[in-house]
Formats: structure tokens, C-alpha cells, sequence
């Protein structure tokens, strides 16, 4: 391709055999500044051979993008029907829980089938209609602006509830892990109401597949630490593990 020397296509070799590489990993094999590297990967990500990430590049596209959630739905959704299943016990002796916005979220409403009654806090619209009438579970109905692409609320009348209301845990959908930024999804205007929700749950456990993992939304919701519980499917690197573990989740691979 015109214009990519050598050092770039030793660049590009590295990002594509290890799926990114770090501004240092590139500086050493290449033997020029940090200075050169970062113009050297915005010259590839604007030929559309890598992504930029902080500190580096990625083969993957670390942005997350708002999608309408019946596009969502078509991703990924054997993974999301085990993560949900697994997700499940999670709820113990509980008798209210928050289930949020999402497509691997609605899955897990899907599948709740509670032994004893609990009381379940939603802003979703489908996660409300699916569980509306079902045996054990009476459902509270955040209310507020109803955004189509998500089927669900926000705004202030949802978040002026929330001030009022304690659960045990939280079951959150994102569109971004990143082990630096922390949990995002990719609308603003569901950002605060999830920030919210977080502070009124004892415990949040995110349900995310593996394909979340090294990416960032523009809203972010909150740090890592604030996080009990993070299930997943196997796809999730080993080593992405170990980082979560070390910030204190606990990871739950869905099989």
C-alpha cells in the first residue's frame, strides 16, 4: 500500500498477531519516540488498518456504538441466554432487585422464575411487560421519557424515584468494560439514570458477553471497583480476568 514503510507494517504485524499493542511495546521493537509511534498509528487508524487506543492501538474498534436494542438482540444470543442463566443464582435470599436496560439484561428477566416473592425494580419496558403477571414477582415501573432505540426510560422523574429506593443488587447492562475507564454505555441520556440506580443497590453485577471487553461507550457509568460481580462467556481473555480480580470482581463465566 503506498505510503507504509517497513515500521508500519511491523506495526500493523504486531497489532494483528496480539490483537493491540502498547505505545512502549512499539517504541522497543522499533527503536524510535513515543512521539513517532502516536503519529504513526493515527497515519493507520486514518488508512482504517488499526484503531487508536489510549496507550496504544487495537485491531477492534474500542467504541462502542448506540445501536436500536432489535439490532442488538441479534448479537451474540446463545452467549446471552447462558450469561443470564448463570446469573440467576445470584439473586439468593433477595426480596427486591433492579434489572436494567439491555438486550443480555432482558434475557435474565426472561428466564427469572423466583422460588420465593421479590419485588423487582425496572426502567425497561420489555422487562416489565415479561414480567408483569408472573408468579412471585411484582414489578415497580420506573417512569420518564421512554427512548425507542432502548424500550427504556430516563430522565429526572425516573432518577427522582430512585433517590427513594433501596435494593439488593443490580443487574446492569453496558456496552464498555475497560479496565482504566471503567463501565460505559454508549447514550448520555441513560448514563445518569445508571449511575443512579447504582448508588440505590446494595450489590451490581453487570451481564456482558465477552465482545464488551476493552471497549468504552461516551457515557460512562462508573469505576470498576464499584462492581461486585461481572458474568461473561468464555471468550473473555485470561488475562483480562486476572485484572478484574485484582480490582475486586468477581468474574462468572456462563458455560
Amino acid at each position: 500500500m503506498r505510503n507504509i514503510t517497513k515500521r508500519h507494517e511491523a506495526i500493523i504485524k504486531l497489532v494483528k498477531t496480539n490483537g493491540s499493542a502498547t505505545i512502549p511495546e512499539l517504541v522497543e521493537m522499533t527503536k524510535v519516540s513515543g512521539v513517532t509511534i502516536r503519529k504513526d498509528l493515527k497515519f493507520l487508524e486514518d488508512k482504517n488498518l488499526l484503531f487508536c487506543t489510549r496507550g496504544g492501538a487495537s485491531l477492534t474498534n474500542p467504541y462502542a456504538n448506540d445501536r436500536p436494542i432489535v439490532e442488538k438482540a441479534l448479537i451474540n444470543p446463545d452467549k446471552k441466554q447462558k450469561i443470564a442463566k448463570t446469573s440467576l443464582s445470584l439473586i439468593g435470599k433477595n426480596d427486591s432487585i433492579m434489572i436494567g436496560s439491555g438486550t443480555t439484561v432482558f434475557e435474565f428477566a426472561r428466564a427469572l422464575q423466583p422460588g420465593h416473592p421479590i419485588t423487582v425494580i425496572t426502567p425497561a419496558i420489555k422487562v416489565a411487560f415479561e414480567l408483569s403477571g408472573r408468579n412471585n414477582i411484582e414489578v415497580l415501573q420506573l417512569g420518564g421519557l421512554v427512548r425507542p432505540s432502548s424500550s427504556s426510560v430516563a430522565g429526572v422523574h425516573a432518577e427522582y424515584i430512585l433517590e427513594n429506593i433501596s435494593c439488593g443488587i443490580l443487574f446492569l447492562g453496558v456496552d464498555g468494560i475497560d479496565i482504566d475507564f471503567g463501565l460505559s454505555i454508549s447514550n448520555l441520556a441513560e448514563a445518569g439514570l445508571n449511575q443512579k440506580m447504582i448508588r440505590a443497590a446494595q450489590q451490581v453485577a453487570v451481564l456482558a458477553d465477552s465482545t464488551k471487553f476493552g471497549k468504552r461507550g461516551i457515557g460512562k457509568i462508573c469505576e470498576l471497583g464499584d462492581v461486585a460481580y461481572i458474568v461473561t462467556d468464555e471468550g473473555i481473555p485470561s488475562a483480562t480476568v486476572k485484572l478484574l480480580e485484582k480490582k475486586g470482581v468477581k468474574v462468572m463465566i456462563a458455560t
